[in-house]
Order: C-alpha cells, then structure tokens, then sequence
C-alpha cells in the first residue's frame, strides 16, 4: 500500500467512526459552521490545532504560515481574519506559536534561504526590536524559545494594529486576541499575552470612522 493510500483508509475509518459515535454528526457540520475560535499557527506538521486543544471539527477555524506570522501584506491572512471576525463572528483570536521553531531559528541566522527570506525578514525585525533583551541570553536554546514568545506578542500586536480587529472591537467589543505558545516537548501551551477586546494602542495605529 502507497503512503498516501493508507492516509485514504485512515480517512473512511475515521469518517464509520464518526458516524458511529454520532449518526448526525457530518449532517451538523455540513449545514452550518459557527466556530467561536481563529486560531493563527504554525505550519509545521507537529502542532495541529485540534488535536493539542481537543477539539472537534467545526470548533476552530483555523490559518496556518510558517512562523504564525500576522503579515499586514499577506492578502490570504487578511481573507481569512476578515471571514472569520466579520462572517463567523468569532470570539477569540488565539496567535500559537512553539518552541523550537524552525522558522525563528532561521530567522536568527544569515543564511540566504532563497525566496523564503522575504517572509524571516518580518521575524528579523522582531529581533531587532527587541535584540537588547534576546542579545542578554547566553543559551542557544532559551534564546530560540525567548524569540518565540516575542514573536507571538508581536504578531497578536499585528493583529490589533489591523482595521478589521479595531471595527469589530468598536461594533461588537470582540473579539479577544491572545498569545500562546506550545511546547513540542511537553505537549503543553503556554498563554504568554492577551489582548481584550477595545485594548488601547497607540493612537498612531488607530483608525478613524470604523
């Protein structure tokens, strides 16, 4: 059997799973879909969203990139920030990152990585921002991990410095942005920020007749 055969048999025995577990449940989820989660995370293949959180299908809705990067040119981030918070209507906009990212470490490198270099140079810029506090750590390791955390607070910053975060914000008081990180050795999450709803920003950021 090819690889990505047995992924097909393991999708029919998943799908007679669910069907057992619930005659309904496919029927639910094809009428209607009302997440109350975004969750903004790394595309690395050791960190999906339901599985670390315990949830089911229908529960979050998810946009990966690598580095969990809220990128303000990023047409395919703004779609789906867009869809969630104006159509969706979601509660919680949760930004994950995990340590040991290999996005950041390369980031924190000169490494010429081709194209790939246009999307680290957003990472290089939160290092640069905050490269007297990562610069004090000696630990190759601690420092990656620091990094990692800064990075998730920039981007859950990002993410309120946008006029579809601050309209809703205005109109609905939702939804609350957060910062989390997950550990690839533990299989926890740590919360590192939090921004409720209607959190003060600079007034250089803020946008008029939302």
């Amino acid at each position: 059997m090819k690889s990505y055969e047995k992924l097909l048999l393991e999708n029919k025995a998943w799908a007679l799973e669910k069907v057992q577990e619930d005659p309904d449940f496919f029927r639910r989820l094809a009428n209607l879909q009302t997440p109350e989660f975004l969750w903004i995370g790394c595309s690395d293949s050791r960190v999906p969203a339901n599985e670390i959180t315990g949830t089911q299908p229908g529960e979050i809705f998810v946009h990966r990139n690598v580095a969990n990067m809220v990128v303000h040119t990023d047409l395919n981030l703004l779609t789906v920030l867009d869809y969630a918070v104006t159509h969706l209507k979601v509660q919680h906009i949760i930004v994950c990152g995990h340590y040991g990212c290999g996005g950041v470490k390369a980031a924190m490198t000169h490494h010429n990585m081709g194209i790939i270099n246009k999307w680290l140079r957003n990472i290089k810029d939160v290092y640069r921002f905050h490269r007297e506090l990562v610069d004090a750590v000696t630990d190759e390791e601690a420092k990656t991990d620091l990094m990692v955390e800064l990075n998730v607070r920039e981007q859950v910053m990002n993410l309120a410095k946008t006029s579809i975060i601050q309209k809703a914000w205005k109109s609905d008081n939702r939804p609350n942005l957060h910062g989390w990180v997950y550990g690839l050795k533990d299989g926890i999450i740590k919360p590192v920020c939090e921004m409720p709803a209607r959190t003060p920003l600079d007034d250089i950021y803020e946008y008029d007749d939302l």
